[in-house]
């Protein structure tokens, strides 16, 4: 088990919206002393909503720090107060017009853990239905549908089509979770 590093110090360099950026002084376990940049980030929460069809539902959308556009699925900011899950299922709704009764958590991930400590939190939403809803338009996305075989066709394509890591993450574990449960007799 590596060793941890000792904070000496800490000063808040950045205060925005979305982060924070805290920059530390720390002595290594070696004894040698350096600093660390660490992004503070509330967290946010990814949906894999799978329709009463069996279809995914993903969002396209501009992203504006990399300058092109990506498919997705439905994602936000974990807000304060607010655990993953209830930014999931507002998420959902907000940017799909969909609901579930069905959640399970698949993974928890650390994105970029080497400057970051934002933590992803993936769900997946059974049976999703569609309600009364209104997009927001500053959203900027558009919806698409996916059936199995489209969402299977683009696990196997080269190069690979998600480019969002929490996106890539739960796709790959849909393909392989439903390879699983369907050869096991447990899916439909």
């Amino acid at each position: 088990m590596s060793q941890k590093p000792e904070r000496l110090n800490s000063q808040v360099a950045f205060s925005g919206k979305l982060i924070t950026v805290r920059v530390d002084d720390v002595r290594l376990p070696t004894g040698k002393e350096t600093v660390r940049e660490v992004v503070e980030h509330t967290g946010s929460a990814v949906i894999l909503p799978v329709t009463e069809q069996g279809e995914i539902l993903f969002v396209r959308q501009y992203r504006y720090p990399i300058g092109q556009e990506l498919i997705e699925l439905p994602a936000g900011l974990v807000d304060e107060g607010e655990t993953p899950l209830e930014t999931a299922r507002r998420e959902l709704t907000e940017e799909t017009g969909h609901v579930s009764d069905e959640w399970r958590e698949i993974a928890v991930c650390y994105p970029s853990a080497g400057y970051a400590d934002e933590v992803v939190t993936i769900f997946l939403a059974a049976n999703c239905r569609p309600v009364e809803w209104e997009a927001d338009p500053d959203e900027g996305l558009s919806i698409e549908r996916w059936s199995h075989a489209q969402v299977m066709d683009a696990v196997m394509s080269d190069p690979f089509p998600f480019q969002n890591a929490a996106t890539s993450i739960a796709v790959l574990w849909y393909a392989t979770r439903w390879q699983a449960e369907r050869g096991s007799g447990d899916a439909e």
